[in-house]
């Protein structure tokens, strides 16, 4: 049983939480979390509502908040306000939480099909997957006109249409790994028809211009989400379709 006077130091709120004292360290230099009481050997100590304190920071944490914001948050020193953002982020939470139950449960259902034979409907394959945990990064990029323009053109294809879009993507990924084994060279005959049919699958949302499609499969290259998505069906795949593209692109752009 704990009460209102109860303290405890770093290495065991760093027990508790999971945070390293390292990190308590930092928070406390930087203001945003400082404990109750820093005894003469230098150890800090936390009372309740530093641990309080300490689960706001680290709940907002969890859902990707950065500490400037998670700072101006909760020094909002009015309970009521306090309350309504903690609902706010068990929202959040729980949403989250309903997610990953999905995804297990489609997992789930995905071995059982495999083991057993039994099919399942494009709705059950994708359930519970996160199609739009880029667009924040995407807005970013490219604005919210063309991010917002692209996934209505998305909705509107319907999912018949989404599906053969996906298809076509992994058409071209497989593509690019049965090139890269044979060894066709990048303006080969065979790699610009890929190309060009990689090109005509970005442009059902986003027409390209000669430089932006340089830059779009440069990017494959560089980011490695991306280059994982090319490269799984054989190393060297985003690289073969980046060369391959500035050759199509000054061609045909």
């Amino acid at each position: 049983m704990t009460t209102t006077d109860t303290t405890w130091d770093t290495a065991q709120v760093a027990r508790m939480s999971g945070v390293t004292s390292r990190t308590l360290r930092h928070y406390d230099a930087t203001g945003l979390l400082s404990p109750a009481w820093t005894g003469s050997d230098g150890r800090r100590h936390y009372g309740r509502e530093e641990l309080l304190r300490l689960q706001h920071i680290l709940t907002l944490r969890e859902l990707g908040t950065s500490l400037d914001r998670i700072g101006q948050i909760v020094d909002a020193d009015d309970p009521t306000t306090t309350v309504a953002l903690l609902r706010d982020h068990l929202g959040a939470l729980t949403a989250e939480r309903d997610r990953y139950a999905r995804l297990a449960s489609t997992v789930a259902r995905t071995i059982d099909s495999l083991e057993r034979g039994r099919p399942m409907t494009d709705d059950q394959l994708f359930d519970g997957f996160a199609h739009k945990k880029y667009e924040p990064e995407a807005r970013e990029r490219w604005g919210d006109d063309a991010v917002d323009r692209s996934n209505a053109k998305w909705e509107a294809l319907g999912k018949d249409g989404q599906q053969r879009h996906l298809d076509t993507h992994r058409e071209v990924v497989e593509a690019l790994g049965a090139a890269i084994r044979v060894g066709f060279a990048p303006d080969s005959p065979e790699v610009q028809e890929i190309v060009a049919k990689h090109y005509a699958w970005v442009s059902l949302f986003w027409t390209p211009t000669l430089e932006t499609y340089k830059g779009l499969t440069q990017m494959y290259v560089d980011d490695e989400r991306f280059r994982r998505n090319y490269d799984e069906v054989a190393p060297g795949a985003a690289e073969l379709l980046r060369d391959a593209a500035d050759v199509w692109a000054d061609r045909n752009l």
